[in-house]
């Protein structure tokens, strides 16, 4: 039995995966460093798109120190509506301006052989004005709609990137925004 365990450990080769990681990290550190801290307006673009009118303020896509959120502003026109959209993030919003409410839709989730994570058919509307923060739970289908016909609203969305680090990243555009022409 000592003999049968002994060559277990023996066996496998070799790897030098724990001296690659750290080699990543210094590498990641290094070029960390050359990232931005301050990002002027004039460096986040503007994006029209099915969840609607966009400026990214962050992303993965953006060379600055943030890497564990995506941060953008999201302008809805008088009586519009952005896309209707769900992920397995989860996303809080600050209302900037204006006032409006949110629909959302709770999943119902299924265990099969695989996560099945339905729509519920049951909508839920949470109303918001200037300064409030409106959290959305993970895979909760949401949409928001701006409650005033003469003046834009405009929020500043956040999530979490570490779904896609952990490999499980969805993300469904289930409605188009009302400005968003293909």
């Amino acid at each position: 039995m000592v003999k049968e365990i002994d060559n277990f450990y023996k066996s496998g080769g070799k790897a030098s995966y724990y001296a690659e990681r750290l080699k990543e990290v210094k590498t990641r550190c290094e070029q960390l460093s050359s990232y931005r801290q301050v990002v002027k307006a004039e460096a986040m673009p503007w994006e029209l798109c099915r969840e609607g009118k966009l400026k990214h303020v962050c992303n993965e896509k953006t060379d600055t120190w943030m890497t564990s959120f995506d941060v953008y502003l999201q302008e809805i026109p008088p009586a519009g509506y952005s896309g209707r959209h769900r992920h397995m993030r989860e996303e809080a919003f600050f209302v900037l301006e204006g006032k409006g409410y949110d629909i959302h839709h709770d999943p119902d989730l299924h265990l099969k052989t695989c996560y099945e994570w339905d729509i519920s058919k049951e909508a839920k509307r949470f109303d918001w004005a200037e300064g409030d923060l409106v959290y959305i739970p993970v895979m909760v289908a949401h949409q928001h709609f701006n409650a005033d016909p003469n003046k834009r609203v405009r929020i500043i969305v956040c999530n979490p990137r570490y779904p896609a680090y952990m490999g499980c990243e969805t993300w469904e555009q289930l409605a188009d925004a009302s400005n968003y022409k293909p």
